[in-house]
């Protein structure tokens, strides 16, 4: 990687408990990352906007109050856009039942109550390498 990786921490919907995503974005900006963090109550099509403006490789998303069930429709949103390569991490309390449901849908990782600061440093590296190869490969593609 050439630049930094970087990531957009955001609290989508109304829960308004942001310690956790502040915590996680320090972790991440301790480790050399760009960080992007918004307030709290976020819309799907802000964060977005905000992603593409941005140039995002991961999004992170706090829920400690069922919103991780919206995570679906951002990866739609994200399809729509063209940036189907950007990973989207969640964490806070997810049941473990509904976890299944977040990967199928394209969450890349779920992180709960107890994931070490080098777990979620090394995880999200991981992830961006595969945002930023899947974007190449897509604009190779585009311009053959």
């Amino acid at each position: 990687m050439n630049y930094p990786e970087r990531v957009l921490v955001t609290k989508i919907g109304f829960d308004g408990h942001d310690r956790g995503s502040r915590v996680v974005a320090a972790y991440l900006r301790d480790a050399g990352m760009e960080v992007i963090y918004t307030p709290p109550w976020q819309q799907i099509g802000a964060v977005v906007k905000l992603a593409m403006q941005e140039d995002v490789d991961v999004i992170g998303v706090s829920s400690l109050a069922t919103d991780h069930l919206i995570m679906p429709e951002l990866i739609g949103a994200l399809r729509e856009a063209e940036m189907g390569h950007v990973r989207l991490i969640v964490g806070g309390i997810i049941p473990q039942k509904e976890q299944p449901e977040l990967i199928e849908a394209g969450v890349s990782a779920i992180f709960g109550p107890g994931a070490t600061s080098e777990e979620i440093v090394e995880v999200v590296r991981g992830l961006a390498r595969e945002a930023r190869k899947m974007r190449e490969d897509t604009e190779v593609l585009d311009v053959q």
